[in-house]
């Protein structure tokens, strides 16, 4: 294991830029408040990473109390990663992250990946003050859904369809989702518009469709 390295500097944003501050790490989170994933999972939603960074950072992640490595039950027998609460405890620091670079998405490069449920983060921000539930997204990438008001031990989102009834589910493209991450849409108006359409008879489907 590679020995930590550090700004040395008695500051509280050095010391968790020492822990996190890493190429990959903040990343790896975002993949992981998904709750717990194979190694294999998380290379291949994690384009751009070789085998050894991914290695190196889930074993620095595991040393500084942010993720733990667990063997699932048969018949999966496999091992995955899943975050610890200290973990989890930096999912405001990415969500204010993802608002500040917001902007940066204005054009989409020819080289960019993209996956339907990196919108997950910055849709469950605007999601939080309709109430509670599970909220199916479908996406021109893809389907995800996710937790708003998640317990603080469970999954905060998931690709695919949601594993139980969903509370609301929404029907937006990329460009709908980007302009709410950037603050340029509200999703009052973006439903207003029939840029996003809203099913569902859940409170939080109701709440979605007052004006």
């Amino acid at each position: 294991m590679s020995p930590r390295r550090s700004y040395d500097q008695y500051c509280s944003a050095a010391r968790a830029l020492d822990a996190v501050g890493d190429r990959w790490t903040l990343l790896i989170v975002r993949e992981l408040l998904a709750g717990p994933r194979r190694y294999t999972d998380l290379h291949a939603d994690l384009p751009g990473v070789s085998t050894d960074v991914l290695a190196s950072r889930l074993k620095d992640m595991e040393r500084d109390g942010l993720t733990t490595r667990r063997r699932m039950p048969p018949p999966g027998a496999v091992y995955v990663y899943e975050l610890t609460c200290r973990g989890r405890e930096l999912l405001p620091v990415l969500q204010a992250l993802g608002e500040w670079g917001a902007p940066l998405l204005a054009d989409r490069r020819p080289t960019d990946a993209v996956r339907a449920h990196w919108f997950a983060l910055p849709l469950l921000r605007a999601l939080e003050r309709f109430g509670e539930g599970v909220v199916h997204v479908r996406l021109d990438e893809g389907e995800f859904y996710v937790h708003v008001g998640a317990a603080a031990d469970g999954p905060v989102y998931g690709e695919g369809p949601a594993p139980e009834e969903a509370d609301a589910r929404l029907s937006l493209d990329t460009e709908t989702c980007t302009a709410l991450g950037r603050g340029d849409l509200t999703l009052p108006d973006a439903i207003r518009a029939g840029r996003i359409a809203v099913s569902g008879e859940g409170p939080l489907a109701k709440a979605l469709r007052e004006p």
